[in-house]
């Protein structure tokens, strides 16, 4: 009984068979672009983790983000952020530095666990990454110095604290680097001593400085010390006595005077900048007095000349 109801449904399924395959074909077709119409498509890029022996680490550059593109279902990929998946080299079973071919793998996590149907891909699929064995060494620190100080100042002394750092890479790239330079630092206006903590400057990503990548510049500034020579200032007699009359033997003088540059700059001796005190003098006849200069607070006295003149005073008329 069995073997004829198999024999008529073979026989049923026999007759008119093409349109009948062509209605399984229409089915998948409609069924297949149903389904793509419900699905959608998501773009994250995503930082390279490279899964590395401890010896070894990357000596040339590499791509550090790559592209991984989601479809599916709209409710199901909407709620995943680029933050649900690792991409990741798998080199740890290499113990030798050289030249490697790798897949880019990529891994679930978060709200991405569990998510079906989801289709995931990356770009690059592939990447080919030169490591190289990872070494450390001192390398001494050079302060980055631009700028000048305020007119009449100089930075005479600096300091760098520490001096030196730790840096970490590929031996070969490692060996060609004799120091690290700190950021700018600006002498622009400065008169007087100061601190400031600096980055230090790593240019290389291969590269990796040990502690919090700073130091502290401590420049020592001190005002410049120039000379200069005033003359043909005029001697002026001060302080005569009532019905006195006075004449110096000598008119004007020559002072040298010390002091910061910008101090000097803008000096210009006074009328009563050099003098000579008569008060005392009650009568007519011959002296020898001093000279006396009306310094700023700012400037020194190094010479003047004359130090002192003949004075003649006479009663007057």
């Amino acid at each position: 009984m069995f073997s004829l109801n198999l024999k008529g449904f073979l026989r049923g399924a026999a007759e008119n068979w093409v349109p009948k395959v062509l209605s399984i074909a229409l089915a998948l077709v409609i069924f297949i672009v149903h389904r793509n119409s419900t699905l959608e498509t998501r773009f994250f890029s995503i930082p390279l983790i490279l899964d590395l022996s401890s010896h070894l680490c990357p000596a040339s550059p590499y791509a550090r983000m790559v592209r991984v593109t989601l479809r599916g279902d709209a409710n199901n990929i909407q709620p995943i952020q680029d933050d649900d998946f690792e991409a990741y080299i798998d080199l740890g079973s290499y113990e030798s530095p050289g030249t490697y071919h790798a897949p880019v793998r990529i891994r679930k996590k978060g709200t991405a666990l569990g998510v079906e149907p989801l289709e995931i891909t990356v770009d690059p699929v592939t990447m080919v990454i030169d490591l190289d064995y990872k070494v450390n060494k001192y390398v001494p620190l050079t302060a980055n110095i631009e700028g000048s100080p305020e007119p009449g100042f100089d930075l005479v002394s600096h300091t760098l604290s520490p001096t030196q750092v730790v840096l970490e890479g590929p031996s070969g790239l490692l060996a060609e680097v004799p120091e690290l330079y700190t950021d700018v630092i600006d002498l622009n206006g400065r008169n007087a001593d100061f601190s400031v903590t600096v980055a230090i400057l790593n240019r290389d990503p291969l590269l990796t400085i040990r502690g919090n990548g700073t130091t502290e510049f401590k420049g020592f500034i001190y005002s410049r010390v120039d000379v200069r020579n005033f003359g043909n200032i005029p001697i002026v007699l001060t302080s005569l006595g009532p019905g006195l009359l006075g004449e110096g033997d000598i008119r004007t003088g020559i002072v040298r005077l010390e002091g910061n540059r910008g101090d000097l700059d803008s000096f210009s001796p006074p009328p009563d900048f050099l003098t000579v005190d008569c008060s005392g003098l009650t009568g007519a006849g011959r002296y020898t007095l001093p000279v006396k200069a009306a310094l700023p607070p700012s400037l020194s006295l190094i010479r003047m000349e004359p130090e002192e003149i003949g004075v003649t005073l006479e009663e007057a008329p």
